[in-house]
């Protein structure tokens, strides 16, 4: 297979990935929704970072080291899973407090706060690089070509950031924050419930396999 072919196919098993609703999609849609346009663009690009580190670590071989080093890949789980819970807690615990939304959020820092926020919850999912590296290691020839090298990382921002750009654009659009202002406690709970299931679901599956 050329190396265009090889790249479009990790990059539409990539995008298939990237539809499908987890943390990240809770996390970038309620930015979007309860901050502003400007914060959910900012998350987006979160996610776009944190599939190039995924990317990177991939092409670098690290399902070898988590392979050999078992304990290793238990004790991201446990953290990814804790880190899911906090996240679950504090959208849990904000869910009866009224909303005043504006366009930023304590003041020009509110878009980095949204970009750490996305790029550590994109993170936090050690079974991500699980999946790039599957792809990579099906997929990529034994030799790497260094223009596939350059291309996937660029490639998987584009997948990532360019998915999670037009979730914030929707979601920051007037019905759906207007809808979310209207039932905020109910949806924060709803995310809040999602998050945690999934953060215990990550820690439970970590200390079971010890």
């Amino acid at each position: 297979m050329s190396s265009i072919g090889i790249f479009i196919s990790i990059m539409a098993a990539l995008a298939v990935g990237a539809v499908s609703p987890g943390p990240s999609f809770v996390v970038v849609s309620r930015i979007a929704i309860s901050r502003s346009r400007l914060d959910g663009l900012a998350a987006a690009l979160g996610m776009g970072g944190g599939g190039v580190v995924f990317a990177a670590l991939a092409l670098a071989g690290l399902t070898a080291l988590l392979s050999q080093f078992e304990w290793l890949y238990l004790l991201l789980k446990v953290a990814g899973g804790a880190y899911l819970l906090y996240i679950a807690v504090n959208i849990w615990r904000g869910a009866a407090q009224p909303l005043a939304v504006c366009d930023t959020v304590n003041g020009r820092r509110a878009p980095m706060r949204s970009f750490t926020t996305a790029l550590l919850t994109q993170l936090s999912n050690p079974k991500t690089i699980i999946v790039y590296a599957s792809l990579f290691a099906a997929l990529l020839p034994r030799t790497v070509p260094l223009d596939l090298i350059i291309a996937l990382p660029l490639g998987v921002f584009a997948v990532e950031a360019g998915w999670y750009s037009i979730v914030a654009l929707a979601f920051s659009a007037r019905r759906p924050r207007r809808f979310y202002l209207a039932a905020k406690s109910w949806i924060d709970r709803a995310a809040g419930a999602v998050m945690g299931g999934l953060g215990l679901r990550l820690i439970l599956s970590g200390l079971s396999a010890r």
